[in-house]
């Protein structure tokens, strides 16, 4: 494709040379054998309109030998008329017939009764211009007592064209240092434009292979130079993009796996007690009750199970509606701890609350932002070992409000720490299914903050606790 393309600029731009100087030679010929007409004709009406010429001539033409008289005078006239015996000549011609009398030199074939001549018979000056002949001339009569005669001067062109040959070798000769030179000048064309259009090309066809590591150097601010930015970000992009969906595809498979796994325990649980309470009819009822308790938990299980997944559905389609009002956020926090203390007490917790600053009301979900604080709340104390504790502060700071739960339970290892927000992550995932944990909380947590233009953030340590803290701005999200 390289040559081809190679080929086809110097072609063309042979092809304009070529062009261009057969123009420019066409209308240099063109011009020269006008100039040359041009200059003739002018010369000439300029000789015989002066009054000294023409009284001389019908003097001349008076004299008994009234055509060697002309002739003389004719002879002294040669330089203005420029007559040089060669190629210009004059000639005196009987004025009725045309008929050749004397001149500069012997023609070397009978005169011809030109346009010109045939004027001049009629009492008029011929100064007719006819660019198609190979000749120009002028025909003066001229009348006298001795007789009527013409004047004929004549130029059979050999001059001019003589210059046009000349001239049409140069032009050739141009032609062909022109045409070298475009070679020359094509192939450094070709090679400037081509070769940055066939480094785009091959790094293309790395790119269609998968390989976006090449990235192409031009520094040029050209179109070429624009061009080959635009594709180094393309291919970034696109890389960026590939390895986005190759991470959705994968998030999609762990998703579908966790679901089956996540809704499978569950369901085993609720059938294997089930078809046992089917199979034993006589079994005692406490543990009948037990066995129905136990079904009922894994039913409510799986029940929050969905009930998670189809608001984490919502979150994704967008299709989740907030109602955003200005309530007070301390009053919120206050709530959820009088909330999960009874939960705390279970477990023997110190669980206490602290305020830091004072707390202004804010913008946002009301429900969904104590959503959020419960489960902050529910596994600082699901994942602290009995008598541990539990510590809620908040405060307000540059236009935001913040919350954190701070325990000193088991703590996540640093390595899972950046994961704790994926759905279905769970770092301890036995006791998270002992203590009802679907690993969905944390991630619907992520996705209403995010829609309040807040943050959440999440700090660790194995065996010694963690502290996560919520923020949001006091106004509210911009964009509702």
């Amino acid at each position: 494709m390289g040559r081809s393309l190679y080929t086809k600029l110097i072609l063309i731009i042979m092809t304009l040379i070529v062009a261009f100087m057969a123009v420019v030679g066409a209308f240099l010929l063109h011009g020269v054998r006008n100039f040359y007409l041009s200059e003739f004709y002018q010369q000439m009406q300029s000789v015989f309109s002066s009054e000294e010429l023409a009284e001389d001539l019908h003097h001349a033409a008076d004299a008994d030998n009234g055509v060697s008289a002309i002739a003389d005078i004719l002879n002294a006239y040669k330089g203005p008329l420029g007559i040089d015996a060669g190629t210009r000549n004059y000639y005196i011609l009987d004025g009725m017939t045309g008929g050749y009398i004397t001149g500069s030199n012997d023609p070397a074939e009978e005169i011809t009764n030109t346009a010109n001549i045939l004027t001049a018979m009629t009492g008029q000056s011929g100064y007719a211009s006819d660019a198609s002949a190979d000749f120009m001339d002028v025909a003066i009569p001229l009348e006298g007592t001795s007789g009527r005669y013409i004047i004929y001067i004549i130029d059979n062109k050999s001059t001019v064209q003589s210059l046009n040959g000349d001239l049409s070798h140069i032009i050739l000769q141009a032609m062909a240092v022109g045409l070298l030179i475009s070679v020359l000048m094509s192939l450094l064309l070709a090679k400037t434009l081509v070769t940055p259009i066939q480094d785009l090309t091959h790094a293309a066809e790395r790119v269609a292979d998968g390989d976006f590591d090449h990235k192409l150097e031009n520094s040029a601010q050209d179109e070429i130079g624009v061009l080959t930015n635009t594709f180094n970000d393309m291919a970034g992009t696109l890389e960026a993009t590939l390895d986005d969906l190759k991470k959705s595809e994968q998030m999609r498979r762990e998703f579908v796996a966790n679901v089956s796994h996540e809704l499978r325990t569950p369901i085993t649980s609720v059938k294997s007690y089930s078809e046992t309470l089917l199979e034993d009819p006589d079994m005692p009822p406490e543990m009948r009750r037990r066995f129905l308790s136990v079904i009922l938990n894994e039913s409510d299980r799986m029940s929050k199970i969905v009930q998670d997944l189809l608001t984490l559905s919502r979150f994704d389609a967008g299709s989740i509606e907030f109602e955003f009002t200005r309530f007070s956020f301390e009053k919120s926090v206050r709530d959820v701890y009088s909330a999960m203390r009874i939960e705390a007490q279970k477990h023997k917790h110190e669980f206490t609350l602290e305020f830091l600053t004072p707390v202004p009301e804010i913008r946002g979900d009301r429900g969904r932002i104590e959503q959020v604080l419960i489960n902050m709340v529910s596994n600082a104390i699901k994942y602290t070992r009995d008598g541990g504790k539990v510590k809620i502060t908040a405060g307000a700071k540059d236009g935001k409000v913040w919350c954190s739960v701070r325990d000193n339970g088991i703590g996540i290892p640093k390595q899972d720490v950046d994961r704790v927000f994926d759905r279905f992550y769970r770092v301890d995932k036995a006791r998270s299914r002992e203590s009802g944990g679907t690993g969905l909380g944390l991630s619907i947590a992520n996705e209403i903050v995010s829609r309040h233009n807040g943050n959440i953030q999440l700090e660790s340590k194995a065996g010694r606790g963690t502290v996560i803290t919520v923020t949001l701005p006091v106004e509210g999200p911009a964009d509702v």
